[in-house]
This record gives structure tokens, sequence and C-alpha cells, in this order.
């Protein structure tokens, strides 16, 4: 079976999803409010990530409006370069979401692993990412966090983002300082509105790390780092040798006023873009 059941089609809608559905494996990863497993649904053997959220860390950091707002947002996007949120459920202590499971593990891994990535698999992650994100964007869905740990990778190579725990679905302006210091966007870092070009800015963040190892505008403390980021404090090591087409891509997208980035549909569009990545999206690591 190619998605696991719900209760909308295989499911009695009135039995809803229990601990004792799955067969629980090896744990997976470990965040700061619970952990996730490697899991099995007991019927149809269906291999899931189960994620374990426990209630009194959502009580202690008073996030359960962000919580709910995640699981809404993501069990409604259906992409192939986003990770499916198929359901959830609890208990007295814990929350489950049951999470497609991605065999290849964070992204983060592999560019800490080879310390930076080619041009055809960064060039393949950035045009999956972008479709993906004009999808979202398409659904008035900003992820606004966007990072190596937030994306994975499927047995294929296939990038899929994650981690929709910053986003909002809203087609107005937003305030809300959030997301991951070296990649957040100038408007941010200067607490004005914001909107869906904040996913923008981070696509050029990505590609620059992608080929360089590193963010760009990486300091010593988080005050240089905003000041670098509000400066567009740009510079390009001489090694690796990276092509002059990479580069245009991340000076068109790492621009401090919103309205002026690349679009998402002319990064799917850039020469760089069209030469490198695999139509398919799919990279072998």
């Amino acid at each position: 079976m190619d998605k696991i059941p719900t209760e909308t089609d295989a499911r009695d809608p009135e039995k809803p999803w229990s601990l004792a559905d799955f067969e629980i494996g090896r744990p997976l990863g470990k965040g700061k409010f619970g952990r996730v497993y490697l899991a099995r649904e007991a019927k149809s053997h269906f291999v899931v990530a189960l994620k374990v959220i426990f209630k009194e860390q959502i009580e202690k950091y008073k996030l359960h409006h962000q919580l709910r707002r995640e699981m809404e947002i993501q069990t409604s996007l259906r992409h192939p370069n986003i990770l499916r949120l198929y359901g959830w459920f609890d208990d007295d202590e814990r929350i489950f979401l049951i999470l497609e499971y991605a065999h290849g593990g964070e992204l983060y891994g592999l560019l800490k692993k080879n310390g930076h990535l080619t041009e055809q698999q960064a060039a393949t992650y950035i045009s999956s990412l972008s479709q993906a994100l004009a999808y979202c964007h398409g659904k008035c869905v900003i992820h606004r966090d966007i990072k190596p740990e937030n994306l994975l990778l499927d047995h294929e190579g296939r990038l899929k983002i994650a981690d929709f725990g910053w986003s909002v679905q809203s087609s107005n302006k937003r305030k809300t300082m959030c997301g991951t210091l070296d990649y957040l966007a100038p408007e941010m870092v200067e607490n004005r509105d914001h909107d869906h070009a904040v996913d923008n800015w981070t696509l050029g963040i990505l590609c620059y790390e992608f080929l360089y190892g590193n963010p760009p505008f990486e300091a010593e403390n988080q005050r240089d780092t905003f000041k670098r980021i509000v400066k567009i404090d740009l510079s390009f090591p001489p090694t690796p040798n990276i092509s002059d087409e990479a580069k245009n891509l991340i000076c068109q997208l790492l621009v401090k006023d919103p309205s002026k980035r690349l679009s998402i549909q002319k990064i799917m569009q850039h020469p760089w873009i069209v030469k490198n990545a695999d139509p398919k999206g799919v990279c072998f690591t």
C-alpha cells in the first residue's frame, strides 16, 4: 500500500488511533519536546516515523496554539517534497504524530559529512524546495524556518520539507520574529512586517550554505550576525570554485528589499537551476 490508512478511507471513524496500532522500533531522533521513533502500523505493516511530544513540555512553554497550527497546516499539505503528517492521537501524557518516514535522514547530516554539496546536488535541492514553497505560498502558507535540520531525504534522495512548527497560514503581513538565527531575513531582524518573501531569502542562504558549507552571515555572536544580515555583508570565498551562475542566483535572493528578491517562479527558471538540477528531484548521495 502507498499510504497509511486514514480515518476517512480505511478505518472506523469511531475508532481513533492508539499506541496499540503500532509496533515501535528504534529511535530516530530527539528534540526539545520529545522523541521520534521508527514504527510500523500493525495491520498494514506500513512504516512511519512516530513523533512523541510530551504534554508537560507543551504546557511549560505554552505551545498549544503553535502545535495545533503546525498539525493543521502539515496535515493539509500534499506535495512530493513535503513530509506527510498522516494523523495524530494522544494519551494522558503524550501526543503522537504519525509522520512519513524519510529513510535518508536530515540533509544536515549529509552536509556536515561532505563539508559542502556539488552544484548538481545543490541545484536539485533548491529546485525541489522552490517547487514545494510555490505550492505552500499558493495556499498562503509561509514556512519561516527552512534550514538543513528541517529538510529530510527519502530512500531515493528526494528532499522533503519537515517541521512546520513556525509556519503560518495567512495572506496578511506578519510581525512575529521566528526561525533560526543564521537564516533570518533582514525584515525579521529589524522587526518589520514580513510575508512569504522570507522563505525566498532562506533559499538564498541555503544555496550558499550548500555550496560553501556555512551560512553566509555567520559570525562570533548574535549581534554581529544580525549586523551582517542587515548590511547584506555577503562575500564568496575563493574555494570551492563555484560558478558565476550560482553566485548570481544567491545575489538575487539575498536582497534587503523583499519585493526585489527573485520570485519562486524565476528561481525555477534561473539558468543555474535549469543547467544543474535533476528534473526528477533525485540526488544519489
